[in-house]
C-alpha cells in the first residue's frame, strides 16, 4: 500500500515534468526571437523536434525508446515486469521535444511509460515478486492518467482494462491509493487547471438516442480506419532502413500536412476546446479558407479533413523518429468526428430541436476511444469525469458499446496490443492465456537426450545410445545437427538382442517422424500446449532453424504452468 502511494506520487511527478517541459518548449518557440517567423515557418518545427529527438536517442540514451504503452505491455508479458532504468527518463527527455516542437502525437503514452518504469524499478528495489511488480506497474499507469486528466476513477479503470489487471480488493486498494496520490500531486503543481475545461450546457434528450446509435456505428468505422492506416504507414516505413531517410521522408511529409492543415500541429487539445466552444476560426487556425467560414460546407469539409489526416500526421511523426502516444490523437479525431456529425444532422433540418454539438463532440471522443483503444469503460468514465458529472452517461454507454462491438468484430486487438498479439506475447484477462504468455519455454527444454546420427548401425545404436541413456526416446540428426526424426526404444525392442543384425540394420530403417515438432523461434506456450493436445505425445522435439535443441515433456510443461499460475495469482 505504501509503495502504491509512493509510485502514484512519482508517476504524478513524472506527468508534471513531461507536461511542464513541453509547455516550456512551446513557450520558447512563441517567444520574441521566433514570434516574427512562427506563422511563416511553424511547419518546419516538427521536423526540427524529431531530428533533436533522434540525436538524443542516438548519442544520449543509446537505447531504443519504444512506444509507451506497447513497450510496457511487452515488459509485463515477456520481461517479468522488469523495465530497464533508462526507460525512467527516456520518454521524459524525448516526448516533450517531439510534442513541444509540434509533433502530431500525445504525451499520455510516454507519461505512462515513464511512470511504469519508475514503478518497475521501485518494486525491484524493494524485492517485490512478479505479481506485485505487475500490480505496481498498473498503479503507475493509473497515477499517470489520473495526474494528466484529473480523472482518478477513469485512471483506475484504464489500468484494469489496458493492463489486464485482476479486479480484486487486493488490486483495487493499491490502484486507488496510487490514483489519489497522483491527482494530489497534479493539484499541488497545477491547481484546478485541466486539459479539457468544459462543463455541460445541454442535457441529454431521449429523442437523440437514434443519433447516438448512428454515431457509435460511425465511430467504429473511424476506429477501423485509424488502426489500418496506422499500421499501413508503419509497414511502408519499415522498408526504409536509414533513419535519415525516414526523417526526411516522414518529417517532410508531416511538414507539408501541417502547412496545409495547421490544426494537425501538436497534441490538438486547443482544437478540441475550441470545437466545444464552436469557435471555428481558432480551431482551424490560419488557413486559406478563413474568409469562407460562413459557408457550412467549407466548415464540414475542413473538419472532415482533420478526421482523415490526423492519423496520417500521427503515423508520420512516429515513423520519422518522434516519441509520443496515440491517446491525444484519438481524442482529437473523436471530438472532430462527433462535432462534424452533429453539424451535418442539424444542417438537414429534420429535427424539431437541433443536436447539441458539444455533447456529440464529447461522446464522439468516447466512441473512438472505445474502438481504437478497445477500452470502452475507460472512455465512458473519462468523459463523464471530464464533464464533472454523469449527465451524458447513457449516450456515452450507447456509443461506446456499439463502437466497441463493431470494431472488435473486424479488429480483435487494439492499436496497443495488435503487434504483441500477433507474436503471442499479449497478456489478457483470460487467466489461462495470461499464464501461457508469461511462461518461458527455454526453461522447460531438456537437453539430456543422447543424439543418434544418420547412418548408424543397430550395434552403434545399442552401444552409443541405449546403454548410455535412461531415456526411451532418441533424437536423430545429420552431420550438421539438423533434426531428422526420432527413434523409440519400442522400435528396436524386438531386435536389440539379435547380434546378427547389429551390422546390417541401419537407423534409417528404424527411425520415424516425430508426432510434431516445436519451433523455438515461432511457437509460444499456447501453441506448444496445442501440439501436445493434438499429437497425444508425451515428449516433443524442439528445433531452432531446423537445428536440434532438445525435448519438452508434457509433465515438465504442466509443472511449469502450475508454478507460473501460483506465481502470478499470489
Amino acid at each position: 500500500m505504501i509503495l502504491a502511494a509512493l509510485i502514484g506520487f512519482t508517476a504524478g511527478l513524472g506527468a508534471v515534468l513531461i507536461k511542464n517541459l513541453t509547455h516550456l518548449i512551446q513557450l520558447l518557440l512563441e517567444g520574441e526571437f521566433i514570434s516574427n517567423y512562427h506563422n511563416a515557418f511553424y511547419f518546419i518545427f516538427p521536423v526540427i523536434g524529431i531530428a533533436i529527438t533522434l540525436l538524443i536517442i542516438k548519442y544520449g540514451i543509446r537505447n531504443s525508446v519504444g512506444h509507451g504503452i506497447p513497450s510496457t505491455l511487452y515488459a509485463i508479458s515477456k520481461m517479468k515486469g522488469i523495465m530497464k532504468p533508462y526507460q525512467m527518463y527516456a520518454s521524459l527527455l524525448t516526448a516533450p521535444i517531439t510534442v513541444g516542437f509540434g509533433g502530431s502525437v500525445g504525451l499520455e503514452g510516454p507519461t505512462v511509460a515513464t511512470g511504469a518504469s519508475l514503478g518497475s524499478n521501485i518494486s525491484r528495489l524493494f524485492n517485490m515478486n512478479q505479481a506485485t511488480r505487475t500490480l505496481l506497474i498498473g498503479c503507475a499507469a493509473a497515477g499517470a492518467m489520473s495526474s494528466i486528466f484529473k480523472a482518478p476513477i477513469a485512471a483506475i479503470v484504464f489500468a484494469i482494462e489496458v493492463f489486464s489487471l485482476d479486479l480484486t480488493l487486493a488490486s483495487l486498494l493499491p490502484l486507488l491509493l496510487a490514483s489519489v496520490s497522483a491527482i494530489l500531486t497534479s493539484y499541488f503543481f497545477f491547481g484546478s487547471e485541466i486539459i479539457l475545461p468544459f462543463t455541460l450546457k445541454d442535457s441529454f434528450e431521449i429523442s437523440d438516442v437514434p443519433y447516438y446509435i448512428l454515431l457509435g456505428v460511425i465511430a467504429a468505422l473511424c476506429s477501423i480506419y485509424f488502426t489500418r492506416v496506422y499500421f499501413r504507414i508503419n509497414k511502408l516505413f519499415k522498408r526504409i532502413k536509414s533513419p535519415l531517410h525516414r526523417l526526411l521522408i516522414g518529417g517532410g511529409s508531416l511538414g507539408i500536412l501541417v502547412y496545409l492543415i495547421p490544426p494537425l500541429y501538436g497534441e490538438g487539445y486547443d482544437v478540441i476546446n475550441n470545437l466545444l466552444q464552436e469557435d471555428y476560426l481558432k480551431a482551424m487556425g490560419n488557413t486559406f479558407f478563413n474568409a469562407y467560414f460562413d459557408n457550412f460546407w467549407v466548415v464540414i469539409s475542413l473538419l472532415f479533413g482533420l478526421i482523415i489526416f490526423k492519423i496520417v500526421a500521427t503515423s508520420l511523426t512516429f515513423n520519422a523518429g518522434g516519441i509520443g502516444g496515440i491517446f491525444a490523437p484519438v481524442l482529437f479525431m473523436g471530438s472532430t468526428m462527433g462535432h462534424c456529425f452533429a453539424l451535418f444532422i442539424n444542417h438537414l433540418n429534420i429535427l424539431k430541436s437541433p443536436l447539441s454539438t458539444s455533447n456529440f463532440t464529447l461522446v464522439g471522443m468516447a466512441g473512438l476511444m472505445a474502438g481504437v483503444l478497445q477500452a470502452p469503460l475507460t472512455a465512458i468514465f473519462l468523459i463523464a469525469e471530464l464533464t464533472h458529472g454523469y449527465e451524458l452517461f447513457v449516450p456515452l454507454m450507447i456509443t461506446a458499446a456499439i463502437s466497441f462491438m463493431i470494431t472488435t468484430r473486424f479488429l480483435p486487438h487494439s492499436v496497443y496490443t495488435m503487434e504483441l498479439a500477433a507474436r503471442g506475447e499479449l497478456i489478457t484477462h483470460n487467466k489461462d492465456q495470461a499464464v501461457l504468455t508469461l511462461m518461458d519455454i527455454n526453461q522447460v527444454i531438456e537437453t539430456n537426450f543422447i543424439k543418434l546420427k544418420l547412418g548408424m548401425t543397430l550395434g552403434e545404436i545399442i552401444h552409443n545410445g541405449v546403454v548410455k541413456s535412461s531415456r526411451n526416446i532418441f533424437p536423430v540428426v545429420d552431420d550438421k545437427n539438423s533434426f531428422m526424426g526420432i527413434l523409440l526404444l519400442d522400435d528396436i525392442r524386438a531386435i536389440m538382442f539379435d547380434k546378427s543384425l547389429y551390422d546390417s540394420v541401419k537407423i534409417d530403417e528404424l527411425m520415424q517422424s516425430a508426432p510434431d515438432v516445436i519451433d523455438a523461434d515461432k511457437d509460444g506456450a499456447r501453441e506448444i500446449m496445442k501440439k501436445f493436445q493434438d499429437s497425444d505425445a508425451w515428449n516433443l522435439p524442439v528445433v531452432s532453424s531446423n537445428k536440434y535443441m532438445g525435448f519438452v515433456s508434457k509433465s515438465k510443461l504442466l509443472t511449469a504452468y502450475r508454478k507460473k499460475l501460483i506465481e502470478v495469482t499470489v
